[in-house]
This record gives structure tokens, sequence and C-alpha cells, in this order.
């Protein structure tokens, strides 16, 4: 029986930077010592990748969903639904679902001001206690479903007839000292208008009951900030869609610490491996998802979906040497997968957008991409940066020319045309 080619994607989130002054005007990525990832470059073909299109701002779920094939403008239903798949929920057609912060906020008067959006980071075992508060509450004939996934974090699931996720956020985002915002219909559907006085009951209904929790009557005491309020933000509804398998004709499996990457996987069909060490922060064991990835290709995946979150941790926190240090432990994982994947296995590496370290944000340039492996048009780039890529023989590409370009490599592609 004829071995198909297989695809490894590698996607280092926020990876690509700006020039910074403080450091020669260079990027993490000039700067990294990191000759795996050089040798995929100058072994294989580089070039630029606009994960939503030039000029767009991308988000990790729109750059995600792009570069699975499918889309955003036609597929993109809100965030919250992925932060709810990769949190392990079950969804239903029909549920709205939000992201969520657990946050610290003081009454003052007949207004909750927001002191705290993460509630001083507070930690996991607590978090997951508070969870089972909101978890199973009941609002106007709607189901609560609540869980909390890393740290401050939680997805939240609302269920019943006559719901819609045109509606606003109440968590204020970056904003602090400012009172919780509340919920509005987007549209003047009956729905939208159920939905948002659902969710600012379910507010004010958090903050009455946390409030009152010991584990925060415990953390007063102590000075530390009370987890006393969630804050959802990020609305989407569940809708069946295509897998790959269906789409492209592929198997395909996701290695990835986060819930939202874990969650975009799962909603387009792939199947999701969890991996001791995976964490999603910059403490992640990148060499337990590299061995993780060499086990999904033994055991049959056509395509294998690998995301490592710390390198855009760094770029939002403006901490541009230990997104160095983040990129060279990068390197190491390469490194793994060069020398163990197999003749038979390609390996790209991108980032899914720009997180530069100046501006502490995503941005719109385009990130490097390379591919590497068996009969790869080889170009001229010896080096992995934003720079040398721009150089490469495949160009500007767009997010959703990547799965196309897979499929037709591992030879299950369908001439377009006769």
């Amino acid at each position: 029986m004829i071995s198909l080619p297989k695809v490894v994607l590698v996607v280092c989130d926020g990876m690509g930077d700006l020039p910074n002054p403080a450091f020669n005007g260079k990027t993490p990525l000039q700067v990294a010592k990191k000759p795996n990832i050089d040798r995929l470059a100058s072994e294989g073909i580089c070039g630029l990748l606009h994960s939503v299109g030039g000029g767009r701002v991308p988000g990790s779920d729109t750059s995600h969903l792009a570069l699975f094939g499918y889309p955003p403008d036609r597929y993109y239903t809100g965030r919250g639904t992925f932060e709810a798949l990769g949190a392990g929920l079950n969804l239903e057609r029909g549920d709205v679902a939000f992201r969520c912060n657990f946050a610290t906020v003081e009454k003052e008067g007949e207004k909750l001001i927001v002191k705290d959006r993460r509630a001083g980071r507070i930690g996991d075992e607590d978090a997951k206690q508070l969870a089972k508060v909101i978890d199973g509450l009941e609002i106007d004939g709607v189901k609560v479903i609540f869980k909390h996934t890393v740290e401050h974090r939680a997805a939240l699931v609302l269920r019943g007839k006559g719901l819609s996720w045109k509606v606003s956020d109440v968590d204020p985002h970056d904003a602090v000292g400012v009172p919780i915002l509340t919920a509005k219909p987007l549209d003047e559907t009956p729905e939208a208008k159920k939905t948002a006085a659902v969710l600012n009951a379910l507010a004010l209904k958090s903050y009455e009951l946390l409030s009152k929790h010991k584990i925060n009557v415990e953390r007063a005491k102590k000075g530390e900030p009370q987890a006393n309020i969630v804050l959802p933000r990020g609305p989407g509804i569940y809708e069946n869609v295509q897998s790959v398998q269906e789409r492209f004709g592929i198997r395909a499996a996701c290695i990835a610490g986060g819930a939202l990457y874990k969650g975009v996987a799962k909603y387009v069909g792939m199947d999701v491996h969890e991996v001791e060490g995976a964490t999603g922060k910059v403490n992640t064991d990148v060499m337990a998802k590299g061995r993780a990835v060499l086990a999904a290709l033994k055991e049959g995946y056509d395509y294998v979906f690998i995301h490592v979150k710390g390198t855009d941790n760094c770029g939002h926190d403006g901490k541009f040497e230990e997104k160095v240090k983040m990129i060279e432990k990068i390197d190491g994982m390469i490194g793994l997968l060069l020398e163990n994947a197999g003749k038979d296995v390609y390996i790209a590496l991108t980032a899914d957008h720009t997180t530069s370290c100046i501006k502490k944000r995503h941005s719109s340039e385009p990130t490097p991409f390379a591919l590497w492996g068996p009969g790869v048009r080889v170009d001229d780039v010896k080096k992995f940066d934003e720079f040398e890529c721009a150089k490469g023989g495949l160009g500007h590409l767009q997010g959703i020319d990547v799965m196309p370009m897979f499929v037709d490599l591992m030879d299950k592609a369908h001439v377009y045309g006769s």
C-alpha cells in the first residue's frame, strides 16, 4: 500500500514582530539563535502570510479559521463558540457562548466599578470552585453552563429558546476604574433583547453569589483581589459546519494548550489530543508537544496542527527578550520534527498574526511562512524572519490559500475545471 504524504502545520502565535529600536532595529526572530528553524527555511520555500487578508488586523480565531480553509467572512460566528468547545463543553445548535473573566469589582452607589479584570490572576483551584456557583443557574428559562479554563478565564454557554448572539459585551476589556458594561441588543429582534437581559441578570447574580463565597471572604482577609463577578464577552452562536474530513478528505489532529485553538480545531472536526505540560503559556512543554505530533503521525493522521501560545504572550506584555527565548525553545521542537517526522512529511512554520512588542497588540503586518519537505522548490532564503522570507518563492500568501496547498501536497486535491 502506497503511503501518502502528510503535513504538519506549526503555528507560533504572534511570532511576527516589528523592528525594535531598543534592540538595534531588529525583531525577535532576527535576534534569536534558531538553527533548526533557519534550516527549515533554507532547505524549503518561504513567503509572507496575510492570514485574513492584507491590511486587516487578524484575530486569533479568524486567522485559524482561514488557515484551516474556512473563510472567516462566511464561517465566523463569534469567539465564544470556540472558547466553549475548547473548554470541553458540548454545544447544541442555537447555543450562545461567551468567553469570560473572573474579575474584581467594587460597588460605588448603584455602579459596579472594575478594579482588576483578572482578579489578581486567581489560581486554578480557587477559580474551579467559584465556577461551580455559576454553573447550573437558570435565568428566565435559560440554562447557564459555565466552566473554568485557565487562571481567571472561563467559558459560558446560554441554552434555551429564542436566543441571539447579536449582543454587546459586559466586560469593558482593558479598562479599569470604570463601571461594568450593560449588555445591549445589537439588533431589534426579540431574541437579541432577551439575550441581553439574561446576560445582564447573570452578571448581577454572579456578583451577589460570588461576593459571599468563602474563597472570596478569605481572599479579602489576605488583601487579595476578590473574584467577585463574571464578565462575559465575545458572543458566538453554534452552528454545524462540514468537517475537514468531509471537505478535504483528511484525518486531522490538533496539539494545543489554549482553549481557543482547541475550540477552532474541534469546530472544524479535528481530533484534539491532550498533552501533559501543554499550558498555553510561556512555560508550556514544547518538546512534549513535538513528541505528540510524532505520535499522531504514527497513528495515521494526514495532517497535524500544533499551536504554541508563548510568543504571543510575550508580545502582548512587551517582553522582547522573553520572546527571543521562547523562539529558541520552539527551535528545539522544530529540530525534533525535522529529524524524526519522516521523509514523506511536509513541515510548515508560520504565525497566525504579528504581535508587536512595541505596540503590545496584534497588527496587520504579514508573518513569515516556510514550507519544508520532499520535492519543494527550494528558494534562496537562508534565515526565517520577517525580512528574509519576503524574498521567498511563495510570495504573499492569504490564509485561505494554505489548506488547499496542503491538500495538494497530500495528493488529495481535485483539478479545478477540466
